[in-house]
Parts: structure tokens; C-alpha cells; sequence
């Protein structure tokens, strides 16, 4: 099966690969289902520019898939964290789901934020993709999608869920990100409402919860 690769773009993202018609074909055998159908987004941020019209302007939408077979083929097409520049996030969402917080599935929810440094942010976000998209963080009707976001200085995973209000769904949540990334004592988690950072238009400043 020949599969060509798209070209990188600027900001060092690979465009969604194509396949012939016997390739599609072929793919569409014995493929295995997803639970849910993801979209990978990614936004190149201009520094000091931060009006909510030119951050959805900038969310660009790389490649959708639904079975484990396309995933791997979209992941393994992707620029890897130390790759890209910085500031830029890259997200991870159910379809239907945009990463804003005025979406309508995100609105009256919120975020884990872990932080991380630049060496290791790559195996922790394969980690959380993984988990992600195998279905395994409990609660995971309540998770909406995931964010890494490239910073000068550090990169910070987000965990976006739908309801900031259900403490037991978010505390397990956290729980889950835990054991699965299997992260260090020595790591603190972050949780913050969509709504507060509307009012304060800030990502992670300003947590309400450590755990």
C-alpha cells in the first residue's frame, strides 16, 4: 500500500496524508472502531494578540479519524511537541466538540492543567492521547478532549471535561489522569472552570483547585 505523506506547513504540522482508492478501500477492511470519533486541532498563537475573534481564526482543524488504524496514521503524520513552535497548542477533541470554552459542550465545564518541562511533555501527552482515545480516564462521557500547549518554558497538558460543578466526576477525573500517566509525586494538578477564565482571559492563571 503506497501512502503519501503530506507536506508540512509552516508551523511544522504535517497536512492530512492521502490515499488512492484501492488504499481506501483496503482500509475500510477489518478496521477497529473507536468509541468515539476525534479531531486533531492545532493553533499557532500571535504573541500579545488575545481578542477571542483572532484566537478562533487561528484554530485550524488537521485530520479527523474513528478507527485505531487512522489514528495511527494521523499521529504518526504529526510534528512531535519538541518540533513545534512556541506559543502553540495542539488539541485533541470529540468530534462535534471545538477547543474553545464558549463551545457548547465546554461551557459549563473546565480543566486539569499539569505542568511540565519541555524534555518529558512529549511521553506524558502521548500518554494522555492514548488514554484518550482508548476510552480508558473513568468518567469519560464527562471528557470533552485534551490540550498540550507549547510555552517558552514549559508545555502544560489540559484535561477539558463538560461539568466543573460535579465535584465527584471532576476529583475522579482526576484520579484517572493520575494513574494513567502514571505521574509523579512531585507534580501538582490545577483544575480551573471555562467560565473563570472568561472573566479573567487566562488559560491557567488563576486555578481554583490543586490536587
Amino acid at each position: 500500500m503506497e501512502l503519501v505523506a503530506g507536506k508540512k506547513d509552516n508551523d511544522g504540522i504535517n497536512n492530512t496524508p492521502t490515499y488512492s482508492d484501492e488504499d481506501r478501500e483496503r482500509l475500510s477492511l477489518d478496521l477497529h472502531t473507536l468509541r468515539h470519533k476525534f479531531v486533531f486541532w492545532y493553533t499557532r498563537r500571535t504573541p500579545g494578540v488575545r481578542t477571542q475573534t483572532s484566537y478562533e481564526d487561528n484554530i485550524k482543524k488537521i485530520v479527523d479519524f474513528s478507527t485505531v488504524e487512522a489514528f495511527w496514521v494521523c499521529y504518526c503524520h504529526l510534528a512531535r511537541p519538541s518540533a513545534l513552535p512556541s506559543p502553540t497548542d495542539l488539541h485533541l477533541f470529540k468530534e462535534g466538540i471545538r477547543p474553545l470554552w464558549e463551545d457548547s459542550a465546554n461551557c459549563n465545564g473546565g480543566k486539569w492543567i499539569i505542568r511540565f518541562k519541555k524534555a518529558v511533555s512529549g511521553r506524558f501527552w502521548e500518554d494522555l492521547v492514548l488514554a484518550l482515545v482508548g476510552d480508558q480516564l473513568d468518567y469519560g462521557d464527562n471528557i470533552c478532549g485534551a490540550v498540550l500547549s507549547i510555552r517558552f518554558n514549559e508545555d502544560i497538558l489540559s484535561v477539558w471535561n463538560r461539568n466543573a460543578s460535579d465535584h465527584q466526576a471532576v476529583m475522579a477525573l482526576r484520579d484517572s489522569i493520575k494513574r494513567h500517566l502514571k505521574l509523579p509525586h512531585s507534580y501538582v494538578m490545577e483544575y480551573k472552570p471555562h467560565d473563570a477564565s472568561l472573566r479573567d482571559n487566562s488559560s491557567y492563571r488563576n486555578t481554583w483547585l490543586r490536587g
